[in-house]
C-alpha cells in the first residue's frame, strides 16, 4: 500500500476551519495507525475489531455532532470529516460509528424521555454500551412502511413480535431500537439484550462489509415495558429522520473510500511500468481515468461541505441529504471500479485496498436508501410529484 497524502485538487482545505482540519488530522492518524495495518486481515477473517470501541469513544467519535451527555458537540462538517476518514480505512468501521451515533444515540436524544437519555446516552457515548437500529425487515427494505413487526399493548407493557434483517451491530448490541406497528401507529422501543424472546444472529457468507457485524433480529412475544417506548416518536417520520442523520454521514464517508482508491491507483500507475519501460500513468487512457476520478471526487467534496454547512445552519433537509448520499456513493463506486481496472490483476488482490472498498461500496450503494430510491426522492422534490406510491 502507498502512503496517503490527502486529495485536494481545488484547494478544498481553504473552505475548512483550523478546528475542522484538526479533527480530520486526528482521525486520519487513528486510521493510519489502528485500522490500515490490520484491516485486510480483519476483512479476510470476517472480524469486527471490538478492541477499538473504547479508543474510538475516547476520541469522541460516538454522537460527535450531539450536545450534552458527554458528546463532543462538534459541527456537522467536523462530524462529516470523521466519517470521511473512517471510511477511508473501511466502510464497516464507519458504519459501526454511524449506527452508534446517528441511528441509536440520535433517536434517544431526539425522541426519548429524560430517563432514557440519562440511562443510555452517556454509556453509548463512552462505548460502554453498544446499540443497533431495527427497522429493515426481510421483506421490507426500500418500503419500511410495510413492516410486519407488531407491538400489542398488554397492561403497562407491549408485546413485540417480528423479525428485522441486515442490522449492523445486532449481535454485539446491548440495546436495539426496534420499530413496530402499534394501534397508535409506528413506535420505537428500546429492547435490551437478554430480554426473553429477543435474539440476534449474525449473517454469514457476506462478500461485503466483512469487518462489520451484520445480523438478523428475532422477536417472539418480547415483553417491553411502556417506559421503554420512545415517547416522542410516533409514525414513520421518526425512523426516517434517523435515516437522514445516517445518510449524511454516508455521503461524507464515501468520499474517504474514493480517496483511498484514487490515491492507491495513482501511486501504482506512476510506479508500474509497461511498454518501453514507461509508467502506465503516461498512457492517455489511464490519465483520462484519473481526470474523471479527481473531478468527481472534487465535486463530491464540494457537495458534502455545502450540505454540511446547511445542516449546521438548520437549512438542510432530507432531500438535500438524498442528493449527497446518492451522488457520492455512486461516485465512490465508479472511482473504485476505475481504480481496480488500472491495477489490472493486482486490483483483485488484498495486498491493495481497492477491491475491498469496491465490495464494501456495493452495500453502501444499497443501504440507507438505494440509489434508485434517492433518485425518486430528488425527483419528487424538483417536480412536486410523488412517483413511488
Amino acid at each position: 500500500m502507498f502512503a496517503f497524502r490527502g486529495v485536494d485538487y481545488l484547494e478544498i482545505d481553504s473552505l475548512l476551519s483550523d478546528d475542522e482540519k484538526l479533527v480530520r488530522q486526528m482521525v486520519r492518524e487513528f486510521v493510519e495507525n489502528e485500522i490500515i495495518p490490520h484491516i485486510e486481515e480483519w476483512n479476510r477473517e470476517g472480524k469486527f475489531p471490538l478492541h477499538l470501541v473504547p479508543l474510538m469513544a475516547e476520541l469522541g467519535f460516538y454522537g460527535a455532532n450531539m450536545e450534552g451527555y458527554g458528546c463532543a458537540g462538534m459541527s456537522n462538517v467536523q462530524y462529516g470529516l470523521i466519517m470521511q476518514e473512517l471510511e477511508r480505512g473501511d466502510s464497516g468501521l464507519r458504519s459501526f460509528v454511524s449506527v452508534q451515533g446517528a441511528l441509536v444515540m440520535y433517536p434517544i436524544n431526539e425522541y426519548g424521555s429524560e430517563e432514557q437519555k440519562e440511562r443510555w446516552l452517556p454509556a453509548l457515548q463512552q462505548g460502554k454500551a453498544l446499540g443497533c437500529f431495527g427497522l429493515t425487515e426481510p421483506d421490507f427494505g426500500s418500503n419500511p412502511a410495510g413492516m410486519r413487526t407488531r407491538g400489542v399493548k398488554d397492561g403497562d407493557d407491549y408485546i413485540l413480535n417480528g423479525e428485522k434483517a441486515w442490522i449492523t451491530s445486532g449481535t454485539i448490541a446491548d440495546v436495539a431500537i426496534v420499530w413496530a406497528r402499534t394501534d397508535e401507529g409506528v413506535r420505537g422501543f428500546l429492547v435490551e439484550k437478554g430480554t426473553p424472546g429477543y435474539s440476534a444472529k449474525d449473517i454469514k457468507g457476506k462478500m461485503s462489509l466483512r469487518a462489520s457485524v451484520t445480523s438478523t433480529l428475532a422477536l417472539q412475544d418480547v415483553r417491553v415495558p411502556s417506559r421503554n417506548m420512545l415517547p416522542k416518536a410516533q409514525g414513520m417520520k421518526a425512523p426516517l429522520s434517523c435515516l437522514t442523520q445516517a445518510r449524511f454521514g454516508i455521503g461524507w464517508g464515501a468520499i474517504g473510500a474514493a480517496m483511498a482508491c484514487y490515491n492507491e491507483s495513482l501511486e501504482y500507475a506512476k510506479a508500474r511500468k509497461q511498454f518501453d519501460e514507461k509508467p502506465i500513468a503516461t498512457h492517455q487512457l489511464v490519465q483520462a481515468k484519473f481526470a474523471d476520478m479527481i473531478t468527481e471526487i472534487t465535486k463530491a467534496q464540494l457537495l458534502a461541505i455545502q450540505v454540511g454547512r446547511m445542516k449546521d445552519q438548520g437549512r438542510a433537509d432530507f432531500a438535500h441529504v438524498s442528493m449527497l448520499k446518492r451522488n457520492n456513493v455512486k461516485m465512490a463506486l465508479d472511482v473504485a471500479r476505475a481504480a481496480r481496472d488500472i491495477l489490472g490483476a493486482n486490483g483483485v488482490a488484498d495486498e491493495y485496498p481497492i477491491f475491498r472498498h469496491m465490495c464494501n461500496l456495493e452495500s453502501v450503494f444499497t443501504y440507507e436508501g438505494t440509489h434508485n430510491i434517492h433518485t425518486l426522492i430528488i425527483g419528487e422534490r424538483v417536480t412536486g410529484l410523488l412517483a413511488y406510491k
